[in-house]
This record gives C-alpha cells, structure tokens and sequence, in this order.
C-alpha cells in the first residue's frame, strides 16, 4: 500500500534530521520498498504500526534503523576506472614521496557504504605498490549505516556484485569463493578500519589524511549541508592532500577552500 503523504513527509523530514539526505518525491517506491525490509528486520506488523512507532516517544532508536535503510547505498569496484588509473600513475607515489620520512599513507573513504571503493584502493595498493607492506598504510572506512560497515568488514558479496567493475584477475587473486558468494581476503580486510560517522555531526578526532573519497554522496544533501561538511574535510586533510568528490558533485556556488585541479584527467580538491 503507498505510504499516505502525511506518513511520506514524515519520512522526509525523520531522514533530514537524522542523516542530512535530502529526499526527493520521486523517490517514494524506493522509501516503500526498503521500509519492507525494516518491517521484516523488526518483526512489525505493517506500515501502519511502523509510522505509530515512529512517531512515538520511544521511537529515536527505531527512526535511527529507518534513515539508515532509507539511505541510498549504491557502489560498486573500481567506480570511474580512470580514478584508480590515476590513483596508481599519480596520487599514491606522490603520497609516497611526500610521505617518506613517517612512512604513513592515511586515505579516508567517508561514505563507504558495503566496501566496494575501499577495498578497490586496498586492491591498489597491493598490486602496484608492493613496497608499502612496510608502510603504516590506514584505510578508514565511514558510514551512516551500521549494517553496511558490518557488511564491509566481512568482505563477502555475490556473484552480481563482483561482476560490477571487478576484473577476473583481482577476483582470483583478491577473493575466496564461498558457496555461490566471494570474500574479500584477509589481507585486504585487516588494510581496513571502520568506524559508524554521521556526516552531518561534529567529526571524532581523525588523523590528519592524504586522501579523501567522499564521492556520489554529497548530491543527497542540501547545499548548506554539503558546506558544512566538506569545511570540516578540509580541517583534516593534510596541507598537500587530495580531496576526490564524485563525477556528477561540484564546489560551484560555496565558498569553500579549496582549489580545482585536474591530474591525469581526474578531478580533485586541494586547500
């Protein structure tokens, strides 16, 4: 049953407040669909008992579960190839050379949802720079949604999944097979460490990080929001650092500090 517009703008609101995304009128099948799976997690009746809880005194920890399910999660491998092309041609061995006295690298995925980005940098670094097995190399893995970080940290996906982007050589190499699934293996799951972030709240203590992913994330929030947090990137990126937003994101319009540069045909961000 369609959810009733007073009920889909509570939603609009509850997701806002909780998340920062901004939710569209388009997107209503979408909201319907995933509520079905919060009825099945929560052993709720229907909709209809799912918004009275909602909107109820003890509903905070329930809202929470359905901005999380709400939140768009859409990622694959080696998302915008020429990204990770430039990654290994640029933007790892300049991190290097600028790096080399602490021998750190510190790359910071902010919204990254089931794995897929950070395990493709993960994936790039054990190709093409073998030499960093004897660097503190620190992939931190963020995001809204509890149950896509636990989904990250176990590394395994379907076949549908790793035919997104993944090519059969880093399958073979990087992944075992589980039954009729893929996991990612040990040594590209221990390169990673997560921690559940909330973009729009204040920010834990982060080290200071090289590289920053925050891409196809910051469409699904309102203009001030997005300020906001990409402000408080720029606090933790180091002085040469690189910020990389997604193909279809733009600065345009805020006043931010930050310079537009386009190395080896890829965008990024410099303070």
């Amino acid at each position: 049953m369609p959810l009733a517009t007073p009920d889909f703008e509570f939603l609009q609101h509850l997701v806002a407040k909780r998340s920062g995304n901004v939710i569209a009128p388009r997107q209503q099948q979408m909201i319907e669909q995933r509520l079905q799976k919060v009825l099945v997690s929560t052993g709720l009746d229907n909709v209809d008992t799912l918004m009275t809880e909602l909107k109820g005194t003890r509903g905070h920890t329930l809202q929470d579960r359905v901005a999380e399910a709400i939140t768009v999660n859409e990622t694959s491998f080696y998302r915008d190839a020429h990204l990770f092309q430039a990654m290994r041609t640029y933007f790892i061995p300049e991190a290097m050379q600028r790096n080399a006295a602490t021998r750190t690298i510190r790359i910071w995925c902010a919204a990254g949802s089931s794995g897929q980005e950070p395990y493709s940098m993960a994936m790039v670094l054990r190709d093409h720079f073998p030499q960093l097995d004897r660097w503190n190399v620190d992939i931190l893995v963020t995001d809204l949604s509890e149950e896509m970080l636990e989904r990250s940290r176990n590394g395994i996906y379907s076949q549908l999944e790793v035919n997104r982007g993944l090519p059969a050589r880093d399958l073979v190499r990087f992944f075992d097979r589980r039954g009729s699934r893929w996991q990612v293996k040990s040594e590209l799951r221990s390169m990673l460490r997560h921690q559940r972030l909330n973009l729009i709240d204040p920010f834990p203590p982060i080290h200071a990080v090289d590289i920053v992913l925050i891409r196809n994330v910051l469409i699904y929030f309102d203009q001030p929001t997005r300020q906001s947090i990409l402000n408080r990137i720029g606090k933790v990126l180091t002085p040469d650092g690189h910020l990389f937003i997604g193909s279809a994101e733009t600065m345009i319009g805020m006043n931010l500090p930050y310079e537009r540069k386009v190395i080896d045909g890829t965008v990024c961000y410099q303070t």
